[in-house]
């Protein structure tokens, strides 16, 4: 299994950064024949803004832009994808929705037929595990439903619509002054289970 680990976060030594590395390390103990890439979205440069030429290849008057082309065929290299990163403002940071803004394209994540009003799925084949690290404590996201209404915007809203099952929607919350190794152990456990994890297997489904 090849698990491709989405990073968006623009400090290296941050620990976004670190939990993505033991995630990386947890698919390598999954056992021989799996493997790991991690695609940093900051310091490849990606650029999240939705433009014009994008919004012309939604409808199909252009063909892809270039770098949209080259995530979809990385995201096609691999049999399950994780995003690890930080709860900016109760989801994810702009630059990783700017990514799936993009790169969850018309014809590609999804195929919409406007003459039946319907949607076809197509990622249906790509199992999503979602590493999200919170500064508050669990606490604080369940008193005010934060994390239920992460949970429904991204795992249900984005992949959902696109048929892709989220089998891990894990929060790594309380991040301030807490004890890392238990954190480093879910995420290397996310990594094993990436990269173990079948795609025919029932997935994880949203409350």
């Amino acid at each position: 299994m090849h698990v491709l680990i989405v990073i968006s976060h623009p400090d290296p030594s941050s620990l976004t950064h670190a939990i993505a590395a033991e995630i990386a390390a947890g698919v390598a103990q999954a056992g021989p024949g799996h493997s790991a890439e991690l695609a940093d979205l900051a310091a490849e440069g990606f650029d999240p803004r939705f433009t014009a030429h994008d919004l012309a290849a939604y409808r199909r008057e252009v063909p892809l832009p270039a770098d949209v082309a080259a995530e979809q065929a990385r995201i096609d290299r691999a049999d399950a994808l994780v995003l690890a990163y930080p709860v900016y403002w109760w989801s994810m940071p702009g630059l990783l929705k700017g990514w799936v803004d993009r790169v969850f394209a018309n014809g590609w994540a999804y195929e919409e037929n406007p003459g039946t009003a319907t949607v076809e799925k197509k990622l249906q084949h790509l199992p999503i595990h979602l590493a999200a690290i919170g500064g508050a404590d669990l606490r604080t996201y369940a008193r005010h439903g934060y994390f239920g209404a992460m949970r429904t915007q991204i795992d249900h809203g984005i992949f959902d619509y696109c048929g892709a099952p989220v089998v891990t929607s894990e929060l790594l919350a309380g991040t301030n002054g807490t004890d890392l190794s238990a954190l480093f152990e879910t995420a290397r456990a996310i990594g094993k289970r990436a990269a173990t994890h079948k795609a025919s297997h029932e997935a994880y489904c949203p409350a």
